[in-house]
């Protein structure tokens, strides 16, 4: 069938363009895969200015809600930069290729959706989103919209995995060779070389304060809820409180589980269900927890151990025919000279520059990223209910939870949605 031209311009103003070729590719702007990639940074706190110096891009605008930080931000470079306050102006930027989100997680969501519609390509830092829902739309945005996606946490590909003191590929070879059996246990705590970061906790009862004048305290809020301003509530404390983030789950969930649904080949699925030992958390406050327990349907168990708990002569991985400890330690005899004879895992593709250039997903992008990250909000999520949950990793839901599943989909505060 012949396409009219009236069709052909219609698809071309339309979201099928930015399906097929990436930003700018008709026009004057084109980027040429020799030429260097820019990117501007919205929330110039810790995080942001930390990441500034990544390999392959030129920094040309950086936002926040901070004055202060926003001025640091505006030194990161020598060159002059453009300098918003409202992250809407920053993605809106033609000169931008890439943004990078370095907000607290109750913003990562949106930002990305918003990113996305702009034509941008997005590097966000992790967790993902901070609920499922919001996960999921990213995952909607990126393809309709033709995005390049990075979660910025990188064990599953390069570095020392904590505790393992090993690059994440020989634990997979590991594990992909069959020779620890199946179905693994996979305890990730303290003893197993893994830090859970209970100061990351909030407080119960915060004293309202006045919201100081280099703070938009209002923007900084965004979509969570309206509460009195206490300085415990924003900037480096924000993750102990289940409006912005989860507290450690939160923190590092995505670091020490990603590797782990890497490793046992979780990418495209999800565990179906979730079991918690804790206290009763607070509505508002992030409190500790000794447990939390996620079985997949073939019997595989992730296991989050907090602070002290748990026997510290556990293996970081379980099988019915060898276990690893920390260190990379293996009981199976002679096995490093058994698994040579395995062939390696497959290659990543871990150069997101190169992403952004050639249009091939990134190795850790809004697909599986999405899924470590609903590992996490699974467990936040069973946390302030202080019960077990069942999940269905089709549809994305937990069954027979009305309770549950009202938190997968959490109201945003007007005027922002996603």
């Amino acid at each position: 069938m012949r396409t009219s031209r009236r069709g052909f311009l219609k698809t071309l103003g339309g979201v099928a363009l930015f399906s097929i070729v990436p930003r700018n590719v008709l026009g004057n702007g084109y980027i040429a895969p020799s030429d260097q990639l820019t990117k501007g940074i919205i929330g110039t706190g810790g995080m942001g200015r930390g990441h500034v110096n990544y390999g392959g891009t030129r920094l040309v605008a950086v936002c926040d809600v901070d004055k202060k930080h926003l001025e640091l931000g505006k030194n990161l470079v020598k060159d002059k930069i453009a300098a918003y306050h409202d992250f809407r102006d920053l993605i809106l930027d033609p000169n931008v290729d890439i943004v990078h989100i370095a907000t607290p997680p109750h913003w990562h969501g949106i930002m990305s959706v918003e990113a996305a519609k702009a034509g941008k390509d997005i590097w966000c830092e992790k967790p993902m989103t901070r609920t499922i829902g919001e996960g999921k739309r990213v995952m909607e945005a990126m393809k309709q919209y033709g995005r390049m996606f990075r979660l910025n946490t990188w064990f599953r590909f390069t570095d020392q995995f904590y505790g393992l003191g090993t690059p994440v590929k020989p634990l997979k070879k590991l594990v992909q060779s069959g020779m620890l059996g199946w179905p693994l246990k996979v305890t990730i705590s303290k003893h197993t070389g893994f830090d859970w970061k209970f100061y990351w906790v909030g407080k119960e009862y915060l004293e309202p304060q006045s919201v100081p004048s280099e703070l938009d305290y209002d923007m900084w809020l965004g979509p969570a809820p309206y509460k009195p301003y206490n300085p415990h509530r924003v900037h480096q404390t924000f993750r102990g409180y289940w409006d912005y983030d989860g507290g450690g789950l939160g923190d590092m969930g995505q670091h020490y589980i990603d590797p782990v649904q890497y490793i046992l080949g979780k990418d495209e699925t999800s565990p179906v269900k979730v079991e918690v030992d804790a206290p009763q958390q607070h509505p508002d406050a992030v409190g500790t927890w000794r447990s939390i327990t996620y079985t997949y349907d073939d019997g595989c168990q992730i296991v989050l151990w907090g602070g002290d708990f748990g026997d510290p002569n556990t293996p970081y991985i379980a099988g019915p025919k060898g276990n690893v400890y920390k260190n990379f330690v293996c009981d199976i005899p002679d096995w490093e000279k058994k698994l040579a004879d395995y062939p390696e895992p497959e290659p990543q593709v871990t150069d997101f520059i190169e992403c952004v250039k050639t249009r091939q997903p990134f190795a850790l992008n809004e697909r599986n990223g999405f899924r470590s990250a609903t590992i996490v909000n699974m467990g936040a999520t069973a946390l302030r209910l202080n019960r077990t949950l069942n999940f269905d990793p089709v549809k994305l839901e937990f069954i027979d939870d009305e309770a549950a599943n009202r938190l997968l989909d959490q109201p945003m505060r007007a005027p922002w949605n996603i």
